[in-house]
């Protein structure tokens, strides 16, 4: 009876259980990932290692580390740990405010703050949603935590830094990060122009200054000095203007980062360029001004570089050249900040989900190294948004945001399988089945499978179905739990015209037990064995049944 014994004379104690999927019904605060590779910080591994999380903290690691009688076990054998992304610039859950209602017989040449777009006072927690579904989705793509964007004008808001955790939790980390201002204005009012933008927030800023001041005298020393009346938009200003927090401040093109530099240099607040998505030829500046970078995770579309211009006008392939090469820079653009020595991190801001991780691929084939990414991903972001004390790296004492996957995070194949998110447990499905490159008629078929273990020999039916180049499978098992044979479905079949790999899953007493499956094909033959947490490994042969034709 396959595997039968071997169940039995486990400690289903230390069994995985398969977790909740949304994270909202915790068994148990304490879990360990045991004997995985953990990426403790970009350029450092640790290989069978074991990790224990206690309460939303990480409280040992080592591939020595106690696994808690209560804890939840998460086998890592084929799993790679790193620690949970941070967005630099996200917008997962923000709603935009209501538009302000313009008054009767207003002056278009001076609207109110609200109706030009100028509402410095709000911040970005108020229009949060930690129920809406665009959170579950960035952290199913690895994010963790976040430092969201107020949505509007020319300066909608305070940004704040969450946690992608349990929705009923609180998730607030920092309530105000940062001033966010940006090149939109609010449609036929003043400022209007790019130009009269940048003189509205010289004016704003100079206006704020003095405000603060009269405040400050006013605090010090009353006699003789007037009460300050109350400007709550100027105010917004004032952890601006004390170093408390800097200017987020949204550029994409290199005209508008220029712009951006020369506002800072001439008023003097620390700054975040957010969303760049040119400039890399402007290292030198950026690193003298001392400017943060958050690069966009937005690239291109790649449509026009696919096009066939054969038959197409001398003038129009000149044109498509210059896109095609606007294109190519643009996945440069972050190997080239890298190369100049300027410290990134990424914006997720306007980007679509399964673009993220791809786009970053994109990056690393054109320049940007492996390391390079995950440090902008990890502790660039916590460095800048200075949380290195609790976040970015893989550490005792630090908070469990953690991403599991199948392989090394930007291998082609690899898939996020788990992601923990303020110590609350994510599982998510992967793929069934991966590309095979051998020939898929070896595999398909029936094969009549033999294992030995402990308990003897037991047989039973593996079967193989191929569509559109994908492998798929299940496998006759008896049921662990008693009576009768289950048939459980192949996952993460792979084969490459020699090995064959799959895993499969079994519940026992309500806990899920994967077991995994490899071993070589030869011809009708198959070689292998299974391998089961805690238990070792196991013999496991097949032959392949006759595929009788009349």
């Amino acid at each position: 009876m396959f595997l039968v014994v071997l169940i039995c004379l486990m400690d289903t104690s230390t069994v995985f259980g398969q977790s909740d999927q949304t994270g909202q019904k915790r068994v148990t605060g304490t879990y360990a990932i045991t004997n995985a590779t953990v990426i403790t910080q970009p350029g450092k591994w640790l290989s069978a290692t074991t990790i224990v999380i206690k309460d939303g903290l990480i409280t040992e690691i080592g591939e020595n580390a106690a696994v808690p009688v209560e804890a939840k076990v998460i086998p890592g054998d084929s799993l790679f740990v790193y620690a949970g992304f941070i967005d630099m610039g996200g917008e997962a859950g923000v709603q935009k405010p209501e538009e302000a209602q313009k008054p009767e017989n207003f002056d278009p040449s001076n609207p109110p703050n609200d109706v030009a777009g100028i509402t410095p006072e709000r911040t970005v927690l108020d229009y949060w949603d930690t129920a809406n579904g665009s959170i579950t989705e960035w952290r199913k793509t690895g994010f963790t935590i976040a430092q969201l964007l107020p949505k509007g004008e020319m300066l909608p808001g305070k940004t704040a830094l969450v946690v992608y955790g349990n929705a009923e939790s609180t998730n607030i980390l920092k309530a105000a990060t940062g001033l966010f201002g940006q090149f939109e204005t609010a449609r036929g009012v003043y400022p209007g122009t790019t130009l009269g933008l940048m003189a509205k927030y010289r004016e704003l800023y100079k206006n704020a200054e003095l405000k603060n001041q009269h405040a400050q005298m006013f605090a010090n020393n009353s006699n003789g000095i007037s009460r300050p009346e109350k400007n709550k938009s100027l105010e917004a200003f004032y952890p601006v203007i004390n170093k408390q927090i800097p200017v987020v401040f949204e550029a994409n093109e290199e005209l508008e980062i220029r712009r951006v530099l020369k506002l800072k240099k001439e008023l003097g607040f620390d700054l975040v360029l957010m969303d760049m998505e040119e400039g890399s030829n402007l290292a030198e500046e950026l690193l003298a001004a001392n400017a943060s970078v958050v690069l966009s995770l937005k690239l291109p579309d790649d449509k026009a570089q696919k096009a066939d211009m054969e038959d197409a006008t001398e003038e129009s392939k000149t044109a498509h050249k210059r896109v095609v090469e606007a294109y190519e820079e643009a996945l440069s653009h972050a190997g080239n900040f890298e190369k100049a020595g300027v410290k990134f991190g990424f914006s997720t801001n306007q980007v679509k989900k399964d673009d993220a991780l791809k786009n970053l691929r994109l990056m690393i084939a054109n320049g940007l190294t492996e390391e390079g990414a995950l440090a902008a991903l990890t502790t660039n972001p916590a460095s800048i948004l200075g949380i290195s004390k609790y976040a970015g790296t893989i550490e005792e004492g630090k908070s469990a945001n953690l991403v599991l996957a199948t392989d090394s995070l930007f291998a082609e194949d690899s898939k996020i399988n788990y992601v923990m998110a303020d110590g609350y447990l994510y599982e998510y499905d992967i793929s069934k089945t991966k590309k095979t490159e051998g020939n898929t008629s070896d595999v398909t078929g029936e094969w009549n499978y033999t294992s030995e273990t402990p308990g003897g020999t037991s047989t039973g039916e593996i079967r193989f179905t191929e569509k559109s180049g994908n492998l798929s499978g299940e496998i006759d098992v008896d049921d662990p739990n008693g009576g009768g044979t289950l048939t459980r479905p192949l996952e993460n079949i792979s084969y490459d015209g020699k090995t064959l790999s799959f895993t499969f899953s079994i519940e026992v007493q309500g806990q899920k037990l994967t077991v995994h499956t490899k071993g070589k094909v030869d011809g009708d033959d198959f070689n292998g064995s299974i391998s089961i947490r805690d238990m070792g490994d196991f013999s496991l042969t097949a032959k392949k049944a006759p595929d009788f034709k009349f």
